[in-house]
């Protein structure tokens, strides 16, 4: 390997990790379009690094480039995203059932504190920031082949909607996620890898079906190719 794909390497990486977090903040929308001379200049990489963070992205389900067309963040119809939730409903509580014997004390400890900080946060963006931990930090201490990165690919290609469902059940008052955190904490305390699954089931279900109940979140304006959300 030479000096300047090494370099290139490292600044695709750092450009990759920097969309990555404006993707998941909902800087970029659903089906936008991302231009590689824009993330060249608004991350200071020439192209090479710049295409190399696309295909980063694309390969964790946060982007889709088309061949000799351009790039667009993934985006869904419902019917997608009720597929992508069914998938998470079976995958991901088996997930949990390999780390629930696994988990420290103190990363319990860790989940339990941010269950209570969801209780507290004052706007979504923080929310989702926080869940995402609580979430993905139940899956660390289990060694996976692909059941982990799988699980966390469904996650990012629905975290865009996950904003516009979290703004509804919070103007609504619901306050059913923040019990199923708690019950969650509260099984992985005993060890009861069952109950866990349990929660768990319930808690992926009951958002597949809000979002259900709210068709327009999936009303995307952004111009994509055809095709880009089919099949993809």
């Amino acid at each position: 390997m030479t000096i300047e794909s090494t370099t290139h390497g490292k600044a695709g990486a750092r450009v990759a990790a920097a969309m990555r977090e404006a993707i998941l903040a909902g800087t970029y929308k659903p089906g936008s379009r991302i231009r590689q001379e824009d993330v060249a200049e608004r991350y200071g990489a020439s192209r090479v690094p710049a295409r190399e963070a696309l295909r980063m992205l694309e390969a964790e389900g946060l982007v889709k480039v088309v061949a000799n067309t351009g790039a667009w963040v993934t985006s869904l119809n419902l019917v997608e995203c009720e597929e992508i939730y069914q998938v998470r409903e079976r995958l991901e509580p088996l997930l949990l059932r390999y780390n629930v014997p696994l988990l420290t004390a103190l990363q319990i400890e860790a989940l339990d504190g941010l269950a209570h900080e969801m209780e507290t946060a004052g706007d979504v963006e923080t929310f989702l920031r926080l869940d995402r931990d609580f979430h993905l930090s139940c899956y660390t201490a289990a060694q996976t082949i692909m059941l982990t990165d799988t699980v966390l690919r469904l996650w990012n290609r629905t975290q865009p909607y996950r904003w516009a469902y979290t703004s509804v059940f919070r103007s609504e008052g619901d306050r059913s996620a923040h019990h199923e955190h708690h019950l969650l904490v509260a099984a992985l305390r005993r060890r009861d890898a069952d109950e866990a699954e349990r929660v768990l089931t319930s808690h992926i279900r009951r958002t597949r079906l809000e979002l259900a109940r709210h068709p327009e979140i999936f009303e995307n304006p952004a111009t994509a190719p055809p095709g880009l959300g089919d099949n993809d």
